[in-house]
């Protein structure tokens, strides 16, 4: 098969250009991953009751857990690819490609064999309610099961990313995605598989988009091709993607800490509130897509940068991402505060839980140009290799999101609506511990190629 190139060299042309079309197909690749659980909601709401919504969404922290603590290796690996693909160093690029791929695996397969069994003990311990029980761990356990899957999708999702490609993964995740909701459809409606189908069919469309899109990678992309020279492990390497990847596995694991215990406390509000929690959670997520793709693009653009030692120019890129971010705040907010209700009635029927999630909308969404500063911050300090920040980032989070939490829904006059005033809360300190880093320049010291 003829090689080819779909690589970007992010460290000539206008920065603004280059984030702006390396973002949409990132944008276009994240809003269709948020379909498996944007179609498992509607599919598993509509035709399963609230009751069953409820008891997805109670799986929903705890999963994520699992699964991020393999996306933030990757989130390493890709840093480190960027930087060398920048200075030039091909070879040891190659090495890194290698040796991220084994330590992902290694780490893939771990969490998929542990996670199994700790479903239920963890929903007992977050004290989902006893009749939701049963169907939020068969979920959780065929979900946590495919974490190996997700963790092979996004190793070469970061790869590609890293090289400047932000268009092939998204051809494999398309088609990914028309699969998952066809069979979605075939296993809740057609097989009445129930809660375990919506599972199944998410866990089987990401393991096919995975395994597609790193054969195709590798048989076409000139840059990746291994010899034989590449295919060995390199401790020195593989520690590397260790120390890089691990704090932001960390960070993510503490991130995903914190949301376990709010969906927690959400947990004690009974059956209305944790659909309504469930329903705005959906929603942010796929809105919060444009600040993914923006921390993507800022991580690869800065880290091809700092590779290439063009610090101000990797400056510029991150001033670009912010200017974007809070446009498109100030449009959401608008959106959301219109026709909130209209939205959150796309997933759930009941008037009590459309009422809530639509409000809970409004004030989150008050917030999201914080929100917009921690990704692209945060985007910016790992592609210059400074993911020892990802830890502090990590605590902020847990140390609001937990501690507000816990005040805020105890508060007579505010009750249940504490659960989205702490999101938004944690938001805004975590946007200004970013901030503080960033202008405070260790970032500077923290280049992976010297």
């Amino acid at each position: 098969m003829t090689k080819i190139s779909r690589t970007t060299d992010m460290t000539q042309g206008s920065e603004m250009r280059h984030i702006i079309m390396f973002s949409l197909p990132l944008l276009a690749g994240n809003l269709l991953q948020q379909t498996y659980n944007i179609v498992d909601t509607m599919v598993v709401g509509r035709y399963l009751g609230d009751d069953a919504l409820a008891a997805v969404g109670a799986t929903g922290s705890i999963t994520y857990l699992f699964y991020t603590l393999c996306i933030g290796l990757s989130v390493g690996a890709g840093i480190i690819v960027a930087q060398y693909f920048g200075a030039g160093k091909k070879k040891a690029m190659r090495s890194a490609v290698f040796n991220s791929a084994l330590v992902t695996a290694i780490f893939g397969i771990v969490i998929s064999l542990l996670s199994v069994p700790a479903a239920k003990p963890i929903l007992e311990l977050l004290k989902v309610p006893d009749k939701l029980i049963g169907d939020s761990a068969a979920y959780m356990q065929i979900a946590c099961g495919g974490t190996i899957a997700v963790a092979a999708y996004n190793w070469i999702n970061a790869i590609m990313r890293a090289l400047g490609d932000s268009k092939t993964p998204l051809i494999f995740l398309g088609a990914a995605s028309l699969l998952n909701a066809l069979l979605d459809l075939l296993f809740v409606v057609v097989f009445k598989f129930g809660i375990a189908g919506a599972a199944w069919a998410t866990v089987l469309t990401q393991a096919l988009s995975a395994i597609s899109c790193i054969v195709y990678c590798f048989a076409v992309s000139g840059e990746i091709k291994l010899t034989a020279d590449d295919l060995h492990t390199d401790k020195d390497m593989m520690s590397r993607c260790v120390k890089t990847g691990v704090p932001i596995a960390i960070q993510n694991g503490l991130i995903s800490v914190s949301m376990v215990a709010l969906q927690r406390v959400t947990n004690g509000f009974g059956e209305t509130v944790m659909a309504a929690y469930t329903v705005s959670m959906r929603i942010e997520q796929f809105v919060q897509q444009p600040f993914s793709s923006l921390n993507a693009a800022v991580s690869t653009f800065t880290g091809q940068n700092i590779g290439a030692g063009k610090e101000k120019r990797a400056q510029k890129g991150l001033a670009c991402a912010i200017k974007i971010s809070v446009i498109f705040s100030a449009v959401v907010l608008v959106l959301f505060t219109l026709f909130g209700g209209a939205i959150t009635s796309w997933f759930v029927k009941g008037k009590t839980v459309i009422s809530i999630s639509a409000k809970a909308l409004i004030i989150t969404s008050l917030f999201y140009w914080s929100l917009g500063i921690i990704h692209t911050t945060r985007g910016f300090l790992n592609g210059a290799g400074d993911t020892n920040y990802a830890l502090v980032n990590g605590m902020a989070e847990v140390i609001c999101r937990i501690g507000l939490s816990l005040i805020l829904t105890r508060i007579a006059f505010i009750g249940y609506w504490g659960i989205w005033y702490t999101t938004a809360a944690t938001w805004f300190v975590t946007a200004m511990v970013s901030l503080i880093r960033y202008k405070g320049g260790k970032w500077k010291l923290h280049a992976i190629v010297k």
